[in-house]
């Protein structure tokens, strides 16, 4: 039995690696990540990992397939990756000096083709940024594709007053939930 993983972050690849997991095949999944009109930040985490996960599936039958999202949340808002330097820095301005969610959508289609999700919610709260600290950020365009224009495991770490929650999970993925569903469903590794 084969582990797939369905996204192409090296991030999540790291991680696994972190924990002793090493996928047999990274197979990105195609999907739209648009969020559905009226779609809250934690449903379209779910949704975007359980639609990459079950898209992979399809091209490789009887393997685990592992799909994960990673969606940046303020109140009903989400804040996907930054198109651009302006987005970004309308994010960072949205995020200073408050609380956000950073909801990790995660979704494992069992060899028999059932999918099993989890959705785990980790509170993060960033101190009030200054605006030469936001444009130091932009300029060191650590921002470019991370979900809510910063990576904690980087630069942006300095901003986060308070985590609440999986520190992996804001990196992209919980290992704790992750190597716990593998594990309930046979993987060993």
């Amino acid at each position: 039995m084969a582990l797939v993983l369905a996204s192409a972050s090296p991030r999540r690849v790291d991680l696994l690696d972190q924990i002793g997991i090493t996928p047999d095949v990274v197979a990105p999944a195609h999907i739209d990540e648009m969020p559905l009109k009226n779609e809250l930040p934690r449903q379209l985490a779910a949704r975007l990992a359980k639609g990459k996960a079950l898209a992979i599936a399809q091209e490789h039958p009887g393997d685990l397939i592992l799909g994960a999202d990673t969606v940046v949340g303020v109140g009903r808002r989400c804040l996907p990756k930054a198109a651009d330097r302006d987005e970004a820095r309308r994010y960072l301005e949205l995020l200073s000096g408050r609380k956000h969610h950073v909801y990790g959508g995660l979704c494992i289609v069992a060899k028999d083709g059932t999918p099993h999700n989890r959705l785990i919610d980790t509170t993060v709260k960033f101190k009030r940024l200054s605006s030469q600290e936001i444009d130091d950020y932009i300029q060191s365009r650590e921002w470019e594709g991370k979900a809510g224009a910063y990576a904690i495991q980087g630069l942006g770490g300095a901003f986060v007053e308070k985590i609440i929650g999986s520190y992996s999970n804001v990196v992209g993925l919980s290992l704790c939930e992750t190597k716990n569903l593998l594990l309930g469903l046979g993987y060993a590794r």
